[in-house]
């Protein structure tokens, strides 16, 4: 018997770790069309590649084209590229909330967002809150597999200029090896290693659903 072919929708595939998890999933026998709800186009075609250039704010009007087996919510900003707080809480709280709640209302049982390690709706960080404020309401949500990853700073060049996290990364690189034990989650991430854990969890169960930076390498592999 055929295995039915899947469908994968995504959003923030513009993105380091979305845009890998992109070519991941295109590359997938298993998946017949991938999903693409973005701003601005990825800038190629592919047969089984549907994109909807769409306010993202607004992403509760489409709720009829956003069926699909899996949503992989990878979006997110810094405070680097967006200094205004309530712009970027509509972006790191609204977008995945909005995207978890229309995942639940259309029946889809997978739902995969990254946040951040140390996200914690109790923080006095600002940044940190939102994030934590973000996992509280999708996990209120209760989609049946629902995964939440915490990557420590991701790795990667990116096309826009991060001075401060340059550096910090160039740290990373040095005294990176000394973080050992409970602070081995503080090592840097490859974006490549968190789309090959969002791909691995689309098809398999997992016993946690907040997902620490350690632990995202060790599914990975």
């Amino acid at each position: 018997m055929k295995q039915k072919e899947k469908t994968a929708i995504i959003l923030g595939a513009t993105g380091l770790s979305g845009g890998l998890l992109l070519q991941l999933l295109l590359a997938d026998d298993k998946y017949s069309k991938i999903k693409l709800f973005s701003r601005s186009s990825v800038g190629f075609s592919h047969p089984k590649l549907i994109e909807y250039i769409v306010d993202l704010f607004e992403i509760e009007a489409y709720k009829a084209d956003f069926i699909g087996d899996e949503v992989f919510c990878c979006i997110g900003t810094t405070k680097s590229k967006t200094p205004d707080k309530d712009l970027y809480k509509k972006i790191d709280y609204g977008i995945p909330v909005a995207s978890a709640k229309l995942a639940k209302e259309n029946n889809i049982e997978t739902f995969m967002v990254i946040s951040a390690l140390g996200a914690d709706a109790k923080s006095s960080v600002f940044y940190n809150k939102v994030k934590g404020e973000m996992q509280d309401t999708v996990l209120e949500l209760k989609i049946r597999n629902t995964y939440i990853l915490q990557p420590s700073l991701i790795g990667g060049d990116r096309s826009e200029k991060r001075t401060g996290e340059w550096l910090f990364k160039q740290v990373m690189k040095v005294v990176g090896f000394l973080l050992i034990g409970s602070l081995k989650k503080y090592r840097t991430i490859e974006p490549e290693t968190i789309a090959k854990a969002m791909l691995w969890l689309a098809y398999n169960e997992y016993s946690d659903t907040v997902i620490e930076s350690d632990e995202i390498k060790k599914i990975a592999k």
